[in-house]
């Protein structure tokens, strides 16, 4: 079971034929709560897998004991107070209940629940979303379970998301029928990217390489040292390869540069490098972050230094 998903979309759809959501910086899940279980959902991720364990205080539904299947998002928010998916990564992955109790402690979810496709044994993926959003927010769920906001003007609300640092907007017909595993043109979602600058601390080389730049990996300097930011590959053309590698080689280095630790995944074939270069990334988190989302090299900042990023 896997959810409907949306096509990236270049431009807000307007008329009164559309709907409009906050796209949402977390963890998509489906939540199916059958009777006769107590109310205990089961979580789903996007790609099936059951991931009940990991989210104790979403597990257990607000409706009780009541038939129900929908879609949402799992958030939690970052020190600023927005939804940030970096705070979530440290539970995604969680097998164990007594880490899973502990982590929903000290990193509490929201469940943000944004389409109905079962209640109380009815089948509704075939209604059109605008009634499946007025039996959804019938129920008025509140607490750990909430039903975000729909909007009609999509200009507006991609305005105030980009203002407030948000993900972007999501933008739906609101006759669309609800479709598992499958990718509609009926959702449209726009997402945000910030550019922020990054000191280079390390390379890897294209796989089946050795000396082929094909990634680098990124710090941001803080009071506490270099911290590790995340690995960017995406834009790195041959053109860019070549300029990198000119720029990074002479400051190669038998050791990670990083405060902090990188991730085995991440620091596996890297060639560490002293923190010189400075380079522009386009990523769809909002500063500060963890771990950058879906980063992008943008070019070299040959004007700036890593002291200007403190």
């Amino acid at each position: 079971m896997r959810p409907m998903l949306a096509t990236k979309g270049t431009h807000v759809p307007t008329g009164p034929e559309w709907m409009h959501e906050v796209k949402w910086d977390g963890v998509r899940i489906l939540a199916d709560v059958a009777a006769g279980r107590d109310g205990r959902a089961r979580l789903f991720t996007r790609n099936g897998n059951d991931a009940s364990l990991a989210w104790p205080e979403i597990h257990l539904s607000p409706l009780g004991d009541r038939d129900v299947l929908v879609d949402g998002e799992i958030i939690g928010l970052n020190d600023e107070g927005l939804p940030d998916f970096g705070v979530l990564q440290e539970r995604m992955h969680v097998r164990s209940a007594s880490t899973a109790a502990r982590l929903s402690e000290r990193t509490p979810a929201t469940y943000m629940v944004f389409d109905i496709m079962r209640l109380d044994g009815e089948d509704l993926t075939a209604l059109p979303l605008s009634e499946r959003r007025a039996r959804l927010e019938g129920l008025g769920l509140d607490g750990s379970w909430q039903v975000p906001a729909a909007y009609d003007d999509g200009a507006m609300l991609l305005n105030a998301t980009r203002q407030q640092g948000l993900e972007g907007i999501v933008s739906k017909r609101r006759s669309s029928p609800y479709t598992f595993d499958a990718r509609s043109p009926q959702w449209v979602k726009l997402a945000h990217r910030h550019r922020y600058s990054y000191v280079v601390a390390g390379w890897r080389p294209q796989e089946g390489t050795r000396d082929r730049l094909a990634s680098v990996l990124v710090g941001e300097p803080t009071a506490d040292g270099l911290m590790y930011r995340g690995r960017v590959g995406s834009g790195i053309g041959g053109a860019a390869s070549r300029l990198l590698t000119e720029l990074v080689k002479p400051f190669e280095m038998s050791e990670s540069p990083f405060a902090d630790e990188v991730p085995a995944v991440d620091a596996a074939g890297t060639h560490w490098v002293e923190p010189r270069v400075v380079i522009d990334v386009d990523t769809l988190s909002r500063s500060p972050v963890k771990r950058l989302r879906q980063p992008s090299y943008r070019g070299v900042r040959s004007d700036i230094g890593p002291g200007d990023l403190r």
